[in-house]
C-alpha cells in the first residue's frame, strides 16, 4: 500500500528541492514529494494511507555512525554508574547492587567516570572490598578504556605481581606499597574478562532489543554498531541481529563493525563489507590504536601537557597493525581504526598508504586530536573521519590541561576538517556518550555543554545547524557506501525519516534542542516509534 505523509516541513537535503510539505511511499521507498494539495490530488484513494504530520518537521531519518549497541544493551541488564557526580554516590550503588546478587556472583557494570566525582577520586580496591565483599566487581569507565576491580576479582585471574599483562594494558599499582589500586587500562582488563561468565543467548537477544528500540525512541533509523566482542563472536552477533531485524522487523537499520579477532571467522562464514540486505550489513574491520584522553593513554606526537614525558600508548606495535590490515585487505574489506591522538593516526596512515584501496571507505574513527599535515591525508574520496561532536561536551575544560593551548586549535576541528574537504560522519560513540543524536548536534552547534552559557570552546569551529544535521543524516550514508540509496529524502531512496517536535532550522537558541522531542522515526515508510 502506498502511504502519503502530508503536512509536515520536510528538509530533505536535497539541493535541488531543498523543502517540501508531503512525501509519497512505496514499497519503502519515495516515489514522489512536494505539496500538500498536489500529493493528494495526484495520489490520494481508497488504496493509500494518509499520515498527517499536523506541521512537525521532518529530516530524513538520523544515522549514528558509530557506538556499541551491545554495550547499551548492557545497561538493562547490569549496574550503570553513568553520570552519578560523587564517588559515594557510586560505592551506595555497588553495594545495593551487591545486595541483589549471590556470593560469588559477578557484579559487572560501567560508566562511573572520577571527572564527575566532586569528593575524590577513582574508588580504591579497599574501598571496593568493603562494598562488595561476597562478589567478585568489574566496572568499566565510561570510555570503556579503564576498570575498577576487587581483590576478589584479581583472586579469580591469579593475580602475582610478576604475570604477563597484555600489550598495551597496565595494572595500576600503589606508588607506596606496591600493591593493586584496582585500577586496570586498556588491555589489562582482558585479564578479568576471560574469567566472566557468558551471559545466555536469550539473555542478550532480549537487552539487545530493548536498546534497538531505545534508539529508535532517540530518533535513530541506522546505526554503525560494533559488537562482536560483547555478543559472544560473529556468528551468534550477526544472529541476534538478524533474528531482531529482519525477523521480528523490529525496523532499526544496523552496519555491523567486526572486531580484528573476528577475520577468520568473516573468512569462513563467506561474510564481507555490504553482506546482508538494507536493514542488516557487515561492515569495515575495527582496531584500535590508541586509548583514550581520560587516563593518558591516547598517543600524541608530543608528551602531554600535564604528563611530561608520557606520550600515551600504542595498542600494537607497527608490524602487528600492518599484519592486521594486511589480512583485512586479503579479504577485500576496509578497515575503522579508533585514532584519538595525532601520532596514532599518523602511524595509521603510514600503514594504510601501503595498501590499495577497496570498495568500501576506510574510517578513522574520533581523530580528535590533528596537525596540518594529517588533515591533508585525510582528505580523500577513499577515507571518512568519523567524529564524536558530543565528546566536546565532556572533555572540555579538563582536555586543555591534558593537550595545552598550541594543540587545542586543531583539536575536535570538525570546521576545519569540513572545509579541507574532509568526508565527515557524525556519531556518539555510545554508551560513552548518550545515544540522542540531538545532544551530540548541540555540541556541534554550540560547543559547549548543556546549562553553559559561554560562546563555546573554539567557537570558529562551530558547524551551523544544517552542517551538524547533515553529519547525523546525509553524511551517515558515506561510510557504508549507500548514499545513492539513503541520506536525504528523495525519489528512489529509502523513506527513512525523523519527526521533531520543534523546528531546529528555525530556532534562535540552539538550547532549544535540549528540549526537542521525537514524534516519530520512520523507517523504509513504516512509523517505527510514535510518541504519546
Amino acid at each position: 500500500m502506498k502511504k502519503i505523509f502530508t503536512n509536515g516541513q520536510f528538509y530533505t537535503f536535497n539541493p535541488v528541492r531543498p523543502t517540501v510539505q508531503s512525501v509519497v511511499v512505496e514499497n519503502g521507498r519515495f516515489i514522489d514529494m512536494g505539496a500538500t494539495k498536489d500529493m493528494l490530488i495526484q495520489w490520494g484513494n481508497s488504496d493509500i494511507e494518509v499520515i498527517n504530520l499536523e506541521g512537525n518537521t521532518v529530516t530524513p531519518g538520523l544515522v549514528d555512525s558509530h557506538l556499541h549497541m551491545s554495550m547499551i544493551a548492557t545497561k538493562f541488564i547490569d549496574l550503570d554508574l553513568t553520570g552519578i557526580t560523587t564517588k559515594h554516590e557510586a560505592l551506595n550503588h555497588i553495594q545495593n547492587q551487591a545486595k541483589t546478587l549471590q556470593p560469588g556472583e559477578w557484579l559487572l557494570g560501567g560508566g562511573w567516570d572520577e571527572n564527575l566525582f566532586t569528593d575524590g577520586g577513582i574508588p580504591l580496591i579497599h574501598e571496593l572490598d568493603h562494598v562488595a565483599p561476597h562478589n567478585p566487581l568489574y566496572l568499566t569507565r565510561i570510555c570503556e578504556h579503564a576498570a575498577i576491580v576487587n581483590r576478589k576479582a584479581l583472586e579469580i585471574c591469579n593475580y602475582h605481581p610478576t604475570m604477563t599483562v597484555p600489550v598495551g594494558g597496565k595494572i595500576v599499582l600503589d606508588e607506596s606499597t606496591n600493591k593493586p589500586t584496582g585500577l586496570l587500562l586498556e588491555s589489562a582488563s582482558d585479564l578479568i574478562t576471560q574469567h566472566i561468565p557468558e551471559k545466555s543467548y536469550e539473555t542478550l537477544k532480549n537487552a539487545m532489543r530493548k536498546a534497538i528500540n531505545f534508539a529508535m525512541e532517540k530518533g535513530l533509523t541506522s546505526v554503525h554498531s560494533n559488537d562482536p566482542l560483547y555478543l559472544g563472536g560473529l556468528r551468534q552477533t550477526y544472529q541476534i541481529y538478524d533474528e531482531l531485524l529482519n525477523q521480528e522487523h523490529l525496523g532499526l537499520r544496523s552496519n555491523l563493525l567486526i572486531n580484528h579477532e573476528f577475520l577468520d571467522d568473516l573468512r569462513d562464514l563467506g561474510m564481507y563489507a555490504g553482506y546482508g540486505n538494507e536493514t542488516l550489513q557487515i561492515g569495515a574491520v575495527k582496531l584500535f590504536a590508541d586509548g583514550a584522553f581520560g587516563r593518558r593513554t591516547a598517543l600524541l606526537s608530543e608528551p602531554y601537557n600535564d604528563d611530561p614525558g608520557n606520550y600515551g600508548k600504542a595498542m600494537f606495535d607497527q608490524h602487528a597493525i600492518y599484519d592486521i590490515i594486511k589480512r583485512a585487505r586479503e579479504l577485500s574489506m576496509p578497515i575503522a581504526v579508533h585514532t584519538i591522538g595525532d601520532q596514532a593516526l599518523e602511524n595509521v596512515l603510514d600503514i594504510m598508504d601501503q595498501f590499495p584501496t577497496v570498495t568500501h571507505r576506510d574510517r578513522l574513527i574520533h581523530v580528535q586530536v590533528l596537525r596540518e599535515d594529517l588533515i591533508e591525508r585525510l582528505a580523500q574520496p577513499s577515507r571518512i573521519a568519523d567524529i564524536q561532536p558530543r565528546f566536546l561536551a565532556s572533555d572540555y575544560p579538563w582536555v586543555e590541561e591534558r593537550l595545552g593551548e598550541k594543540r587545542m586549535k586543531l583539536s575536535y576541528a570538525w570546521k576545519t576538517l569540513q572545509e579541507a574537504g574532509v568526508i565527515c560522519a557524525g556519531g556518539s560513540d555510545s554508551p560513552v556518550e548518550p545515544v540522542d543524536p540531538l545532544m551530540g548536534i548541540h555540541a556541534a552547534v554550540t560547543r559547549r555543554s548543556p546549562g553553559q552559557t559561554h560562546n563555546g570552546w573554539y567557537p570558529d569551529q562551530k558547524l551551523t545547524m544544517h552542517e551538524a544535521f547533515r553529519l547525523f543524516t546525509e553524511m551517515g550514508a558515506y561510510p557504508t557506501n549507500e548514499e545513492a540509496i539513503k541520506g536525504t529524502i528523495d525519489t528512489g531512496k529509502l523513506a527513512d525519516m525523523t519527526v521533531y517536535s520543534k523546528n531546529p532550522f528555525k530556532m534562535e537558541d540552539a538550547d532549544e534542542l535540549l528540549t526537542t522531542s521525537i514524534e516519530m522515526t520512520i523507517i523504509g515508510g513504516d512509523i517505527k516509534y510514535q510518541s504519546n
